[in-house]
């Protein structure tokens, strides 16, 4: 599967699937928002970012890459779109589980950035309850990573 292209995609949502939009606890980082919106924009940078149980971590190219934690199928994530310095949004490159992860960058100052992820999947209820408590505690440890960009 390739994922070179940034694209707008849109998925077809079963009627019994539901929302499932999670967000991680705000972090500050003595960082720029320039600065950290230039680094999440380069793909290799994630690997910074993950859990201590990585078991896998991948560039497929630009725009894509491919990341297994133990005991975790392997995902595959695409940048999709972003705003300069402000947001940057990264999804599933496959419509099987549709989910996007999205980074808002909140300049404080010119050296301090308030980061947040959110974290928004259309799962069926039975799905949803089983990675709930995985995906948070996820995006919680790539927001506390932040420092290390």
């Amino acid at each position: 599967m390739e994922c070179r292209s940034l694209n707008h995609t849109q998925y077809t949502i079963n009627n019994k699937q539901k929302n499932m939009n999670l967000e991680s606890p705000k972090v500050n980082v003595a960082k720029s928002a320039e600065y950290l919106f230039n680094a999440l924009n380069d793909v290799k940078n994630f690997e910074k970012l993950m859990p201590e149980n990585i078991a896998k971590f991948e560039v497929i190219d630009e725009n894509c890459f491919e990341f297994g934690l133990k005991g975790m199928p392997e995902i595959k994530l695409v940048k999709k779109w972003g705003t300069p310095n402000s947001q940057i949004v990264l999804g599933a490159a496959s419509s099987k589980l549709p989910f996007t992860l999205t980074g808002n960058l909140n300049a404080i100052d010119a050296d301090n950035t308030e980061v947040q992820l959110a974290f928004e999947g259309d799962f069926n209820p039975m799905m949803a309850m089983m990675i709930k408590g995985p995906i948070t505690k996820f995006i919680e440890t790539l927001a506390q990573n932040m420092g290390k960009l």
